[in-house]
């Protein structure tokens, strides 16, 4: 990157960005933009619950409580279906760790990563210490958020070569909420974002693909260096400019703020698996029903899609990680369960014999078309022989859940419903989702909301 200016100096992306965030008003925002982000909290509500039973959740939550404890004139927060308090940043890292861990989070296709993963972590931390907060202005926050993180996304990966996980950008996604909602001055807006940017986790997304572990996407660490690099800049502590914001090689990623909506333009994963398998997920699932296949007499499984997609492990998982970020492995569950929910993620499913044996009978191939096509479209076609010579072919099929066409509110619903229904209580799925569907009414109250996911119990 080429720096454009000192400090000092003009800085018209900043100052547009600065007046564009201050400018918000959940009057005048566009009504689309603002269901749309109603529905990704939702959706995400029901990730983080549905997380909890994950061992990275358990271990940042202990963590979190442990050693990001807030200090005696500190502002603290509580952890979400949790009820114990960290930090603001700690419950932030306590949530966020969780939710990343269960890959099945909104994502803006050109960013290759996600937002929302450290966006509603953050946003409940904040939250906690907020005298008050509307239902309508904790769901322009998460636009802001989406916004803001995603141009930076943008940024980073048109100017360095390497591709980093979602904590490198959507940590500034959360810089913005924060100081949005503190009411900070322009300077510490400034320097915050530039103090997160710097130490933001440009990790490599690749190496954790290829080695699957509690790492995953970077987004334990991107939330809480927001709301960490917001709070030291309030504390007068210096880091502007951020380089992805600022510097003349980024300008254009931010030209369009305030025309084009990105939040509206995100997906929704109806699995909970990395996104580069959705689409021979859906092939697989799509053949099944077709042709009513019974899995037993499967002799092979070939799936065609883009490099990225055949990359991913072809191996029998042995921990969630691995088979989050597995081929073989969901697809497996595909043809023979016939869905690739959260269970089909967790250790139990491991030693099931059926899906072993399927695995084992799945190869991947690079397609140069689909590859060509990647990343503004994701997709894959399956062919699935049988022992008695007998092939099904899907042709191509594009990965559900948008962001062409858009999830409809009532799959999201549904998808929210199943996900949170495996480790709450009927009534409690009940009570969240009619209180998250009233987020965009005037005299919605999000400190309500706070208050119950602070105080559900997960069964597990």
């Amino acid at each position: 990157m080429t720096e454009m200016e000192t400090l000092a100096g003009p800085k018209p992306v900043f100052d547009t960005l600065n007046a564009w965030l201050r400018g918000l008003d959940a009057e005048t925002m566009p009504p689309a933009v603002m269901t749309t982000a109603k529905l990704l909290v939702l959706d995400l509500i029901g990730v983080l619950a549905a997380a909890h039973r994950l061992d990275a959740g358990r271990i940042a939550r202990d963590h979190a409580v442990r050693h990001w404890a807030a200090g005696s004139d500190a502002p603290a927060a509580r952890i979400a279906f949790d009820g114990r308090e960290a930090s603001l940043p700690g419950a932030a890292f306590a949530m966020a760790t969780q939710l990343d861990n269960l890959d099945a989070h909104d994502g803006w296709q050109p960013s290759k990563g996600h937002a929302g993963a450290a966006l509603l972590p953050a946003l409940l931390a904040l939250a906690e210490d907020a005298p008050e907060l509307s239902g309508r202005e904790a769901l322009v926050l998460m636009i802001a958020g989406y916004e803001i993180a995603y141009r930076a996304a943008e940024a980073l990966h048109a100017t360095v070569p390497d591709y980093h996980t979602s904590g490198a950008w959507n940590a500034l996604g959360c810089v913005a909420m924060a100081a949005r909602l503190r009411g900070v001055s322009d300077d510490v807006f400034r320097h915050a974002l530039g103090i997160a940017e710097y130490h933001a986790p440009r990790s490599q997304m690749m190496r954790e693909i290829a080695n699957p572990t509690m790492l995953h996407d970077g987004t334990g660490f991107g939330a809480p260096v927001g709301l960490y690099s917001l709070l030291i800049a309030e504390d007068g502590f210096t880091g502007a400019p951020a380089a992805t914001v600022e510097f003349d090689d980024a300008a254009g990623s931010w030209a369009d703020l305030g025309q084009v909506w990105l939040t509206c333009q995100q997906y929704v994963k109806p699995y909970p698996i990395c996104r580069w398998a959705h689409a021979p997920i859906d092939a697989a699932l799509g053949l099944r029903a077709k042709f009513n296949i019974d899995p037993q007499l499967i002799a092979s499984i070939d799936i065609y899609t883009f490099k990225y997609s055949a990359d991913l492990s072809a191996s029998v998982p042995d921990t969630s990680p691995k088979a989050q970020y597995s081929l073989a492995w969901p697809v497996a569950c595909a043809f023979s369960r016939g869905m690739l929910g959260v269970d089909e993620v967790m250790p139990e499913a491991f030693g099931d014999p059926d899906l072993i044996k399927l695995t084992g009978l799945t190869s991947a191939h690079v397609d140069a078309a689909l590859e060509a096509d990647y990343p503004a479209r994701r997709q894959a076609r399956v062919k699935v022989t049988l022992h008695d010579g007998r092939s099904f072919e899907s042709g191509v099929v594009e990965a559900s859940g948008g962001p062409d066409p858009q999830p409809t509110e009532a799959e999201i619903v549904q998808k929210f419903r199943r996900f949170a229904g495996s480790v709450l209580s009927a009534k409690q799925v009940v009570e969240l989702e009619g209180m998250v569907m009233g987020l965009d009414g005037k005299d919605a109250d999000f400190k309500v909301l706070l208050q119950l996911v602070n105080e559900m119990k997960i069964n597990h």
